[in-house]
Order: structure tokens, then C-alpha cells, then sequence
């Protein structure tokens, strides 16, 4: 577990919360491995709690005091602001330190929470952008299917909005994850939650064609020490994609197909939940296929069909321009 804490225990320094002192960097790196043993985050949101954490404590030491209270972290939420942070990043930051207080609280290693004062800014619930069916298509002709990467690519865009799958679970997905002849694949979601797809049959010939594809063969066995022999996509030595490479060509896709700045990967997932949400789907099955927690996620997609639909009827009503 390579994390930014990982010399803690050299930090003498203690804190006092309420008459409580101890060395906070330390019970840091207890909290940290407490997400990833017993709570089984993944790395991603492991990394996100370890640069969060890293964060206050370069404001404590900027800050020269050991004493934590509501009134230090409201300073620490002004310099937040102070230096541009986001609504999303500053609650990011605010959950952490919520969840590490509550950590110390749970283990008695203080008595009170700092934060249980503290309000962080109301959640934005923006709409997400979606595109038409129109975009899609257009999308999916950029990759060119006559190269092998290029066949990858276009077996990856149909993968994407088949599922509506997150660009970390299309990363992790193995051989073994896949079963073709029933058309279901299987996926890992957030906090590890797996869960089962339906595929269609356009993403299962695509993805037939893809792992027999004599390039990805030859590919393999070139490579046969580094490549992970239950990866589903490769980049071009072989080995598992990352999710700065599926980043990196979508972009390119994008800006091809004149999408550039209006759309990421995860835009595919948005789409395919309204165009589901569009052809009768239930909201709780698309849910359950996007793997939510909760059904109120999933209800925004009922506000962005609402506004596509009042879009196209703004557009072809022949009196909705007039005053």
C-alpha cells in the first residue's frame, strides 16, 4: 500500500482535540489502512482519502498549531476557498475529514468531532450532458476498424454504451468476467460491488471479433511476460489499458467527430441511462444495471430527458418561438 503517509510514524508532533492528544499523522495511516482492509475501497478512492488528508495537514503545519477545533476548520474551509476550490472538491474534502474524525471517535481516541459543526456547501446537483443517438453514430465511425487498435477502439465506444459502464470497471474487466453465449458480463463497481449486464448482440460480435483478433494474438504472445492473460483491451505493447489512455483516445474521437468539450467517457454512461429512460425503461432497472446505491442518483436522468424533450418540442413547434 503505497500511500503518502506511509513514514508517518517519524511524525512526533501531537494534537489536541478536547483535552485528547495524539500523534494524528499515525492514526492517519491506521484510518488509511482501515478503508483498505476493512472496508475494501478501492485504490482509486484510497488515493482520494490520502490526498485529502495530505492536504490539511500541509494547512496544519502552514497553520503552526496543534490545536484542532470547529474554528481551525473553518479556516481551513476559507483558505479552500480562498484558493478556488470547487463545490465538488471542497465536500470531497470535508467527507474525508468527517469519516477520519469518526474513525478516531469509533477507536476512542478522542471523544468529539470537530466537524459536527461544520456545514460544507449544498451538493449542485447539475444536469449531465448527454448526446443523441445522431452523436453516437457519429462517434462510433471515428476509429479506424481496418488497423487493430483502431478495432479495439470501436469495440470499446460499443462496449461503453452498451453497459454504461464506468471507465474503471471497462479497465478491470478479465476473460473470465465475460459470458458470451448467455450475452452477460460481469462487473465491479464502486466500493467492489459487482454486478451482471445484459450485452447485446452488436457488443458481443464486436467483442468476439476483437479477441480473436490475430493482432491481439500476436500482440500477447510478444509480450507474454507483462501481459495480464485474462485482460479483456490491451494498448500496443500488450498490456492492460489505463485509464489515462481510454482518456487520451476518446478525446481524440471526440475532437474527430466535432464532440470535443461537450463530452468524456463517463457522458457515455449518462447517455445510454436517458436513451433507456426514453425508450420505457423502469428506473429501477436502470438502477440496477448502472449499479447506483440509490435510486435518487438515478432520477436525474428523469430531469435530462424532461429537458432533451423540451428542447425538441421548443424546436419543432411552429408557435413555441413566437411571444
Amino acid at each position: 500500500m503505497a500511500l503518502l503517509f506511509k513514514n508517518c510514524k517519524n511524525e512526533q508532533r501531537e494534537y489536541h482535540i478536547k483535552g485528547f492528544n495524539f500523534n494524528m499523522r499515525e492514526r492517519a495511516c491506521g484510518f488509511l489502512r482501515h478503508l483498505e482492509l476493512v472496508k475494501n475501497v478501492s485504490k482509486h478512492t484510497l488515493r482520494n482519502y490520502d490526498l485529502d488528508l495530505k492536504h490539511f495537514f500541509q494547512f496544519l503545519e502552514r497553520e503552526k498549531t496543534e490545536q484542532v477545533n470547529k474554528f481551525l476548520i473553518r479556516k481551513y474551509l476559507a483558505e479552500l476557498n480562498k484558493q478556488g476550490k470547487g463545490r465538488a472538491s471542497v465536500m470531497r474534502k470535508l467527507s474525508t475529514l468527517r469519516s477520519f474524525f469518526k474513525y478516531l471517535m469509533r477507536e476512542k481516541i478522542v471523544e468529539t468531532n470537530p466537524l459536527d459543526e461544520i456545514q460544507g456547501p449544498k451538493r449542485e446537483q447539475k444536469i449531465p450532458v448527454v448526446l443523441n443517438y445522431d452523436q453516437v453514430k457519429v462517434l462510433f465511425e471515428q476509429p479506424d476498424t481496418k488497423s487493430y487498435l483502431g478495432f479495439r477502439d470501436r469495440c470499446l465506444l460499443e462496449l461503453f454504451y452498451c453497459c454504461g459502464m464506468r471507465v474503471s470497471e471497462l479497465i478491470t474487466l478479465s476473460r473470465s468476467d465475460l459470458d458470451l453465449s448467455s450475452r452477460l458480463i460481469k462487473l465491479e463497481g464502486k466500493g467492489k460491488k459487482q454486478r451482471i449486464v445484459p450485452l447485446t448482440k452488436n457488443a458481443v460480435e464486436w467483442l468476439k471479433s476483437y479477441l480473436s483478433h490475430p493482432e491481439r494474438e500476436m500482440k500477447g504472445s510478444k509480450h507474454q511476460a507483462q501481459k495480464d492473460q485474462q485482460a479483456i483491451f490491451l494498448n500496443r505493447w500488450g498490456e492492460r489499458l489505463s485509464v489515462r489512455s481510454v482518456d487520451r483516445l476518446f478525446q481524440g474521437y471526440l475532437r474527430q467527430s466535432g464532440l470535443a468539450g461537450r463530452a468524456t467517457p463517463h457522458t457515455i454512461r449518462h447517455t445510454i441511462a436517458t436513451h433507456w429512460l426514453e425508450q420505457g425503461m423502469d428506473l429501477k432497472m436502470i438502477q440496477t444495471l448502472l449499479g447506483h446505491s440509490s435510486l435518487a442518483t438515478t432520477t436525474i436522468y428523469t430531469r435530462v430527458s424532461a429537458e432533451l424533450k423540451r428542447e425538441v418540442y421548443e424546436k419543432a413547434h411552429p408557435r413555441a418561438q413566437e411571444e
